[in-house]
């Protein structure tokens, strides 16, 4: 290679050697450099407002989903936030429009740590999901009677509902839903089709569809309040049945990410004293809590309506969740393992659910360590006792009253099977009665046990076995923990059949 073919190729060489280094300094040097000032200067300007501003008051976030239902108006109140923020807890409520599914999936991926949820619309969330990635630790309320199904003429009670055509209408995955299989669940609905629903998007899309209806065509209605306390002013409509008449079962919970739990404990139990704090609180005000909550949201309720929401639903203070938990006994509460127990069952008896999400264990939807821990330190938001609702008591009947009962409906149970020609009870019809005592444990009605006399042969001779029957199935069921004043034996006509069934009654005022 000759001199000038040297030259030409090293200047080629420092060429690119020079073009690399330009390229460096414009693409990498440089803006590392410009980099490093920025977080330098960055750091010096982070370093002024630390030493010129307050320590956070917040030591953690919590994000709580919620919808607008007015038994959630103590979450949405400035108190609650208050109380949080004394325990260094910064709240931040997602009013995510009572899309349970969704509602898990978030808790599921860590999108939020805790919610409120109906202990119905958990189990059918966490069946669909396939997994429980939350836990319940309190109870928030039991609604008892804020859930109605109203119904035209055609419906003067439940059994009118027994029929092919009849359609229930109402929003699916809510209280109201949960209300009509509860009574699917209970009560003899045998012809009714096998999807008897239809469901609407809202509840002010329920409310329309009844103002389009007849009071004649096949449809009830299952809303809740203010809509039910609408509906009944129409004089041509009446409650078929409510939620008071039933217990354990429209029931809501605040809920936990398990991981969550395990990791911050004491911030979890620091949310559940910030809400029973605020109940207390307001326990003598709550509807004013109500319609202030009620306005906020852009639904102003009446003050009657506010009252009438107090009334049917049942705010869960700290007494009442020891006795839920099972830590406290004298007051009649159920347990929540048997509340979710037959929410399960009837949820399955229903086909809401083709699985049982907790395999048999309802044990694994809640957790009693947070209630536990409050009651073990004798933890109070307020001085002294709480008041502990009771259920309504059902009064003794007179034979008069007992003749002016209005029939409610029949309830679903097996044929009694008794020794050919006697009252004696068989094995299995023991356990018919012993599955009925423990439904009426749940139900608020009372209830005629009416032995069925058969046309043919002595007539007087069998009523005198229907009676016999249907007073050992009395008298059973009263040695089962049911209530003496409650129960009445009673036969009916000849009417070809040899059963004895169970119809529940309630006074006609």
């Amino acid at each position: 290679m000759n001199t000038k073919a040297r030259i030409l190729l090293m200047a080629v060489i420092w060429i690119c050697i020079l073009g690399v280094a330009v390229v460096a300094w414009k693409y990498w040097f440089a803006p590392r450099q410009e980099q490093i000032a920025e977080e330098q200067a960055e750091q010096e300007h982070q370093e002024v407002l630390d030493k010129t501003s307050a320590q956070s008051r917040y030591t953690h976030e919590v994000v709580f989903n919620l919808d607008p239902f007015s038994g959630y108006a103590g979450f949405r109140s400035r108190d609650f936030k208050s109380e949080c923020a004394q325990h260094g807890i910064k709240l931040t409520l997602v009013d995510d429009g009572a899309n349970y599914a969704d509602r898990l999936k978030a808790m599921a991926d860590g999108e939020c740590q805790m919610a409120v949820f109906t202990i119905d619309a958990l189990v059918k969330a966490a069946a669909q999901l396939g997994d429980i990635p939350v836990t319940a630790i309190c109870l928030i309320d039991e609604t008892k009677g804020a859930d109605a199904i109203l119904g035209g003429k055609a419906y003067p009670n439940i059994d009118a509902m027994n029929k092919p055509d009849t359609r229930i209408v109402c929003m699916p995955d809510s209280p109201s839903e949960t209300l009509a299989r509860v009574v699917m669940a209970h009560f003899n609905l045998d012809n009714l089709s096998a999807n008897p629903f239809q469901f609407m998007d809202s509840a002010d899309a329920v409310y329309e569809e009844y103002k389009r209806a007849k009071p004649n065509d096949p449809k009830v209605f299952s809303i809740f309040e203010p809509y039910v306390s609408r509906i009944v002013e129409n004089p041509d409509y009446q409650i078929v049945i409510d939620s008071s008449k039933f217990r354990g079962y429209i029931v809501d919970v605040i809920v936990v990410r398990r991981g969550f739990l395990l990791k911050n404990k004491e911030v979890v139990t620091n949310v559940v004293k910030a809400y029973l704090s605020t109940i207390y609180k307001h326990r003598n005000d709550m509807a004013d809590l109500i319609a202030e909550d009620a306005k906020q949201l852009g639904e102003p309720l009446k003050p009657e309506q506010a009252a009438k929401l107090v009334e049917t639903i049942w705010f869960k203070n700290t007494t009442e969740n020891f006795g839920h938990m099972g830590l406290t006994n004298g007051h009649g509460l159920q347990h929540m393992e048997e509340m979710c127990a037959n929410i399960i069952d009837v949820l399955l008896k229903t086909d809401a659910i083709n699985k049982d999400p907790t395999n048999g264990q309802p044990n694994l939807l809640f957790y009693d360590g947070v209630i536990k821990e409050l009651f073990g330190t004798s933890w109070h938001p307020g001085f002294g006792e709480e008041d502990v609702r009771s259920e309504e008591t059902l009064l003794a009947l007179s034979d008069a009253e007992w003749g002016q009962l209005k029939p409610a409906g029949t309830l679903k149970a097996p044929r009694l099977v008794f020794a050919r020609g006697t009252s004696t009870i068989t094995t299995l019809s023991k356990k018919t009665l012993d599955d009925l005592a423990e439904k009426l444990s749940t139900l608020k009605y009372y209830l005629i046990v009416r032995g069925n006399v058969s046309a043919e042969g002595d007539v007087e001779a069998n009523r005198k076995l229907a009676e016999a029957r249907a007073q050992v199935a009395v008298d059973y069921l009263v040695d089962k923990g049911v209530e003496k004043n409650r129960i009445r034996a009673e036969t009916s006509n000849p009417n070809g059949s040899t059963t004895v069934s169970f119809v529940v009654g309630e006074m006609p005022y």
